[in-house]
């Protein structure tokens, strides 16, 4: 998710207008008569900038090693994106997605895991080259890359937000690096974006997710969509779901975001215990177009390519998997102990 400064569309309003009017078809005439009204947006962009700070102290530092007691030599986990993978909202180490999902894959594969954050509050996607360049550096196992919201916020073209993800995918497979990316978040969900902001910020999110979802695939990569997992709960319990600014999450809403991507990073890595050999409900192998517009609606959603008879692809494009992840709860994701509260320390960290 990005920072407040880049909340609402930018100056060009007649843009928001025309892309308003799309947007409201189908929605009803009153719907349509609000979101074609340029004035309506302006006044609510203004309003959710008064609404959400500005972004202040930069978040803790995750970087170290975890579980070094453990076994073995440690696997390279990197942290890649904006403000939702850097973990702006908490205030200790051991909140942030990094350890959390540290912590989960050390005690789940009895191995040390080495992290590394590189992820920039306020990242565009077209930030993810330097970001890449870095992580390379450090010849990581997996990735773990969370980016798009603040392409929907500055109304990024989607195909170009979408170029600049393939290409930082594509270079980290061609490293041997498995890569897992937690789709754009529904911006629909954040409670001070109000009507008809929000249905134009929910519409955007979900296309970008959906075409960040193809691509990634293609480009050898994993997908979880994180659409808006956190929706339901930040409406009942606000006060715990969210940070502060309440716009990123709380810790509790990292912790629901790291059990969500955990047993995809696990799966990535080849363990192939937390594939289940009966698909549940909702799951199975899609066409990837189907599977990418089926991920960007359910929260939770995991999308990998697969092979049906031995092929890739079939008349509608590639094959996908479909694995339900959503909701595992907190729980899921084991609770802090001394690997997360005092990891071994590198660099800056």
């Amino acid at each position: 998710m990005g920072v407040a400064g880049s909340v609402v569309p930018g100056p060009r309003w007649h843009r928001a207008r025309r892309i308003a009017r799309m947007a409201a078809i189908g929605t009803g005439a009153t719907a349509a008569a609000f979101v074609a009204t340029g004035g309506v947006l302006l006044g609510q962009a203004r309003q959710a900038r008064r609404t959400i700070p500005m972004a202040e102290a930069p978040p803790p530092r995750c970087d170290g090693v975890y579980g070094a007691k453990c076994p073995g030599p440690p696997l390279t986990m990197v942290v890649l994106g904006d403000s939702s993978a850097a973990s702006y909202g908490v205030h200790r180490r051991r909140e942030t997605l990094g350890a959390l999902l540290a912590t989960g894959l050390s005690r789940r594969l009895h191995r040390p895991v080495r992290v590394h954050r590189f992820a920039v509050v306020g990242s565009l996607s077209a930030g993810l080259r330097p970001q890449v360049e870095s992580a390379l550096e450090c010849d990581p196992d997996v990735a773990v890359i969370l980016i798009g919201g603040n392409d929907v916020t500055n109304r990024t073209p989607p195909g170009l937000a979408v170029r600049y993800l393939v290409e930082a995918v594509r270079a980290l497979r061609a490293a041997g690096c498995e890569v897992v990316v937690g789709t754009c978040p529904d911006l629909g969900a954040i409670q001070p974006i109000q009507p008809p902001l929000r249905w134009l910020a929910r519409r955007w999110s979900r296309q970008l997710a959906a075409a960040q979802t193809v691509a990634v695939v293609e480009a050898g990569g994993w997908t979880v969509s994180l659409g808006d997992m956190l929706g339901p709960r930040f409406v009942a319990e606000p006060t715990r779901m969210f940070a502060w600014d309440r716009f990123h999450p709380s810790a509790e809403g990292y912790a629901v975001a790291a059990a969500a991507l955990l047993p995809t990073v696990i799966s990535a890595l080849g363990a192939g215990a937390e594939r289940r050999p009966v698909p549940g409900r909702g799951e199975g192998v899609r066409s990837l177009p189907e599977a990418a517009q089926e991920a960007a609606r359910h929260a939770g959603t995991e999308v990998s390519g697969t092979q049906v008879r031995g092929r890739d692809r079939g008349p509608a494009g590639r094959w996908a998997h479909l694995r339900r992840r959503a909701f595992f709860g907190v729980g899921a994701v084991p609770q802090p102990g001394p690997a997360t509260d005092s990891p071994t320390l590198e660099g800056s960290a």
